[in-house]
């Protein structure tokens, strides 16, 4: 029996939600740079450190959640409704446990580890200073994970946009607020930045909460019958999660090394590397909600049987996201003072930028097939296949970095070229994979 192939409209329809919600959430991120761009460079740096060293921490979160979106997408394709509760509930109670855990760890040791590799102490104080009220985000953001892969899975998306709209609305008045004492409040720098965020995660947690409570038919997902903490269920779980926790870990430890290597040489070229990293994030967020979605729809139509649209499927998809990536990198390469204008009112730093920012959206050329075939392999179940592809690419990326940075310290817009050196190896591995291997059976 032969389905109907997904068309443009549908794939859109999950895609436009997802992109305005990681729209929404990176301006959480976005606005802190952008209110310390006005505080000072020492600053700007520190930010950028600091928000790389949450996200190694989120991303073990997150990689958790995309395994579950795996399995909310299979289950749903397969129309068993109300086995998806049980995997929401159980991914929850996990990534709690680990929000308390990371939240001590952090609190404990992140000075210890920040003074070891920071040369800069100013960059290190303030790194300390902004990591220390970040943590507290981590139980709200950890709970909206699991929301985001509950809503992705059944690709019922567009609640992602509103709650998004709500989170950043929130961060930017905290922001405001906090950083430069408003209100009769004190004036916190970079501090009120960190404080800010958190508390903005705390009500998009809420917010998701009260929406599916109100909102949605959880009874047909058994979304809040409470079943208890399951061993089984869990191992389930992390035996699909635990290759997404582990590469989407390595990815941005590996960021973050980058970030640590760059303020070895510098302080001008930390800021750079910040703003450069801001200034591409549309570009980037669009690439990331057309490969989430491809992790979805794959998922679907696995479990509906369909595995024969699954390449078909996936080069749709590709297609789609060139048409709104072309014109962004267009307009980074041609236009790139009006961007960076967003970041700093400093033309020294401006200027000192444009060759980072332009290598930067060069690499979005491959950046794009190589991230939607990638999500296209974990969208198949084949999670640990997908994890040893992403270890092998940022082998290679790590030694490219070490070589142009450390040993030939080359200037920060050459670093770069290692968002190249990164994208060519994912897209060659999973197109080497997605062709040759025999994805068609996997079972989850």
């Amino acid at each position: 029996m032969t389905h109907p192939t997904l068309s443009n409209r549908h794939i859109w329809q999950v895609v436009y939600p997802v992109l305005i919600s990681l729209l929404m959430e990176n301006l959480i991120g976005m606005t802190d740079t952008a209110f310390m761009g006005r505080v000072g460079e020492v600053e700007l740096g520190a930010a950028a450190l600091g928000s790389v060293f949450y996200l190694v921490f989120f991303m073990v979160a997150f990689g958790f959640s995309i395994g579950a979106q795996i399995l909310i997408g299979r289950r749903n394709g397969e129309g068993k409704f109300r086995d998806i509760g049980a995997f929401f509930q159980q991914g929850v109670f996990f990534l709690l446990g680990v929000a308390a855990f990371m939240f001590v760890f952090s609190k404990l040791f992140s000075g210890t580890i920040l003074e070891r590799v920071i040369d800069s102490p100013g960059v290190c104080e303030a790194t300390e200073q902004y990591i220390q009220w970040r943590v507290y985000g981590f139980f709200f953001a950890f709970v909206s994970l699991m929301f985001r892969a509950f809503y992705v899975g059944i690709t019922r998306t567009r609640i992602l946009t509103l709650n998004s709209l709500v989170m950043v609305l929130a961060n930017v008045g905290l922001n405001y607020v906090l950083v430069f004492g408003k209100l009769g409040l004190p004036a916190m720098g970079i501090a009120g930045a960190a404080l800010g965020s958190s508390i903005a995660e705390a009500v998009s947690a809420l917010f998701f909460v009260l929406y599916t409570y109100f909102k949605v038919d959880w009874k047909r997902y058994r979304l809040f019958h409470l079943v208890g903490f399951s061993r089984s269920l869990l191992g389930h779980m992390l035996g699909v999660s635990v290759w997404t926790m582990l590469q989407s870990f390595t990815s941005v430890a590996v960021w973050f090394v980058f970030f640590v290597v760059i303020e070895h040489l510098g302080e001008r070229p930390l800021a750079i590397s910040n703003i450069v990293r801001n200034v591409s994030a549309l570009a980037f967020l669009v690439l990331q909600s057309f490969a989430a979605t491809a992790s979805s729809l794959v998922s679907n139509l696995m479990g509906a049987g369909r595995q024969e649209q699954v390449p078909y499927t996936c080069w749709r998809i590709v297609r789609l996201c060139y048409r709104i990536i072309l014109p962004l990198i267009a307009l980074m390469m041609l236009f790139p003072s009006l961007l960076l204008r967003l970041y700093t009112d400093d033309p020294d730093l401006m200027a000192s930028a444009v060759a980072s920012m332009q290598v930067m959206a060069s690499s979005y050329l491959i950046a794009t097939p190589a991230l939607i075939l990638f999500n296209t392999v974990s969208g198949t179940g084949n999670t640990r296949s997908a994890m040893w592809m992403e270890f092998a690419a940022l082998v290679v990326y790590v030694l490219f970095v070490g070589y142009v940075a450390v040993v030939r310290r080359a200037d920060v817009a050459v670093c770069w070229t290692s968002e190249h050196v990164y994208a060519l190896c994912v897209l060659l591995f999973s197109y080497v994979y997605l062709k040759k291997a025999k994805w068609q059976s996997k079972k989850i």
